[in-house]
């Protein structure tokens, strides 16, 4: 083997283990945030630069129990093999994200209480009412054609709804965020629950919502994406209280 394969090799190894630490890290953390459902929901990390190769967990597992060693390394050029191990609506939804969307290195979709709440409401927008849901100004998408569980056309017409956002709503089912890697996939998902919570406990109150103007709502989302590092400062901080308290996450 020449060298220069021998170090392609070796970065692709590197990258996949960090991408396994990461990730399990992310399934931790949900599980602790009470924003994972049973034993359902599903991440996945894309590995190869198609995206055609990504990791993701195994069906029936609980999040709060997820290894890096865990995670199962799929392709998706044949899904078949892995229909036993992995759950068939993460096999399509995953599979149809990274075939389509490549921005979408990493894929996290849950079934949070507030997002799915907001999910179910006839208009499902974010009205920009303090720093946070301002965050997501005109950069949601948003897929209204539920049809069962996500699987076949379901998951691609999610796909192609995403388009270059990086947050979905997906009406009367859920949310989904992705990013470039976990930290700011995570990051995404963590600020959305936030948000869809202050939207729905504001709403509660039966009293008109005080909307930041368009104006003040984009300023603010694009400061929130110029503020990037944050998201790698919230996923390093997980990671240091899950070394100290669960470090077994890492094996």
């Amino acid at each position: 083997m020449s060298v220069a394969i021998a170090v392609e090799n070796k970065d692709q190894q590197d990258l996949e283990a960090e991408a396994r630490v990461d990730l399990a890290a992310v399934f931790r953390w949900t599980a602790r945030s009470n924003m994972h459902e049973s034993v359902a929901n599903h991440f996945s990390y894309a590995v190869s630069p198609d995206g055609s190769q990504f990791l993701i967990n195994r069906a029936g597992q609980h999040f709060s129990t997820i290894k890096a060693s865990d995670l199962i390394l799929m392709d998706g050029h044949n899904p078949d093999a892995f229909e036993d191990i992995v759950d068939c609506t993460a096999i399509a939804i995953h599979g149809a994200m990274h075939r389509n969307a490549p921005q979408a290195r990493v894929v996290l979709h849950v079934h949070s209480k507030y997002a799915t709440a907001l999910a179910c409401l006839e208009d499902p927008s974010m009205p920009a009412i303090d720093q946070n849901t301002a965050r997501f100004h005109n950069r949601i998408a948003f897929d209204d054609g539920f049809d069962g569980m996500g699987l076949g056309d379901e998951a691609e017409r999610m796909a192609k709804r995403l388009g270059n956002k990086s947050t979905m709503l997906m009406g009367n089912h859920g949310i989904m965020t992705c990013g470039p890697n976990a930290a700011l996939a995570w990051d995404t998902l963590y600020y959305f629950e936030r948000s869809a919570e202050t939207l729905i406990t504001a709403l509660s109150s039966g009293r008109k919502l005080r909307v930041l103007s368009d104006e003040v709502a984009e300023k603010t989302a694009q400061q929130w994406e110029d503020y990037d590092d944050l998201a790698y400062q919230h996923l390093d901080a997980i990671k240091g209280i899950l070394d100290r308290e669960e470090p077994d996450y890492r094996d």
